[in-house]
């Protein structure tokens, strides 16, 4: 199948994908026929230009469950000491991630955050789908981000958007409560070959730390 990449403004989803410009906005979410909110910003291009010249063997990986109050301290420790110009890029991006977890579980009323970051050089997530999560958050700091669109029956999507680059994404699961599943769907940039390592963060909520691996 032929696919039609459109930018944002381009592909017009009504209010299956939202936007919003504070953190709060992300309650959105819980709008019925919502299949995902779009936190709209302007990342630190100083940020931005700082993970784009490390290389991909010092990006932070990590798998862990936490408490959010954990999360910045655990994240500051995994991030690789840059030159003292670089330290306001550096603290961005921790403060930023620690920001997001704060208020993803706020919304979720979870006590701890399933966090991944992930370097990633693969067509991983590569078909169209949805997780099998009540709701998960996702931001691609470095790299093409994750995109997205309506799907038939057989999960095919012929117009597909992305999310801006460095904006984090409220996405719903085949666990979310309440109304139907909206039919969005979506997937990971196909970058396998072209020698980029994209970063990417995914928070999911957990409500049992049993539950959490």
């Amino acid at each position: 199948m032929a696919f039609d990449i459109h930018k944002l403004a381009d592909l017009d989803l009504g209010d299956t994908v939202r936007r919003c410009s504070t953190i709060e906005g992300f309650s959105d979410i819980e709008t019925p026929g919502c299949g995902a909110v779009i936190l709209d910003r302007t990342p630190l291009q100083a940020s931005v230009d700082w993970l784009a010249q490390l290389s991909s063997d010092a990006l932070p990986e990590e798998r862990i469950v936490l408490k959010p109050s954990d999360v910045e301290a655990h994240v500051e420790g995994l991030m690789p000491i840059s030159a003292e110009a670089d330290g306001d890029a550096r603290s961005w991006l921790i403060q930023d991630i620690a920001a997001l977890a704060q208020g993803f579980a706020k919304l979720m009323e979870a006590p701890y955050l399933r966090l991944r970051l992930d370097p990633i050089k693969t067509n991983a997530c590569r078909k169209f789908h949805i997780d099998a999560v009540t709701a998960r958050l996702v931001c691609t700091y470095r790299g093409q981000p994750t995109q997205y669109g309506i799907g038939n029956a057989e999960r095919e999507v012929s117009e597909i958007a992305s999310v801006p680059a460095a904006c984090p994404v409220i996405l719903r699961g085949t666990r979310w409560p309440g109304d139907a599943p909206t039919g969005l769907l979506h997937r990971s940039p196909p970058i396998e070959g072209t020698g980029e390592t994209r970063l990417l963060l995914v928070l999911d909520p957990v409500y049992r730390l049993e539950d959490g691996y």
